[in-house]
């Protein structure tokens, strides 16, 4: 009975492993975002610079590219000039890197505050005709009406005081503890 159960716990993980390696598949590029976070006012084009390294050991294409923010109220390469197809190489030899702007993101006037996700992929393949996903990049942008002059936020003075308070309060508390101690 031991030795069947032994069997069976070896043989489920076996198949767990070779699920796990099938599924595992990386992309072909890796896209590394300067900022993968930024932060806006109505009315800005926001510029993201980005390092795409091909992966794969043949030559890829870089064919077209797509983004998408949620909800959709601003707009990916919103001008017609798409960075992608401006500062980037038409193909990546294996294990090539580049550096430059890859896209832009326009925060139309009247954009509600807040924080907004995208997604940003590049198609291409083995081919000038080839439309495969080779790689992907989660950004976010946040749509704000404080920023100041070096680009960070102005913090609220409630959130100062609430801060202030709660300092105190852990003060006060670990000044009980240390007395009862002594």
């Amino acid at each position: 009975m031991k030795g069947l159960r032994s069997s069976l716990v070896i043989s489920l993980s076996i198949v767990g492993f070779l699920l796990a390696v099938t599924t595992a598949k990386a992309d072909t590029l890796s896209i590394t975002l300067d900022s993968p976070v930024q932060y806006g006012l109505a009315g800005d084009t926001l510029l993201f610079y980005a390092t795409v390294t091909n992966n794969d050991l043949t030559e890829v294409f870089l064919n077209g590219d797509s983004g998408s923010i949620i909800p959709p109220a601003l707009t990916v390469d919103a001008d017609g000039d798409d960075p992608f197809f401006d500062y980037f190489p038409p193909s990546l030899s294996p294990g090539e890197s580049y550096y430059a702007e890859l896209f832009d993101v326009y925060i139309p006037d009247g954009t509600p505050l807040g924080l907004y996700a995208g997604t940003f992929v590049i198609q291409g393949g083995s081919d000038e005709y080839a439309s495969d996903t080779l790689g992907s990049a989660v950004f976010d942008v946040k749509v704000t009406d404080n920023l100041t002059d070096n680009g960070g936020f102005v913090p609220e003075p409630s959130s100062l005081v609430l801060l202030l308070t709660g300092m105190t309060g852990l003060t006060g508390i670990i000044r009980r503890q240390l007395i009862q101690f002594k």
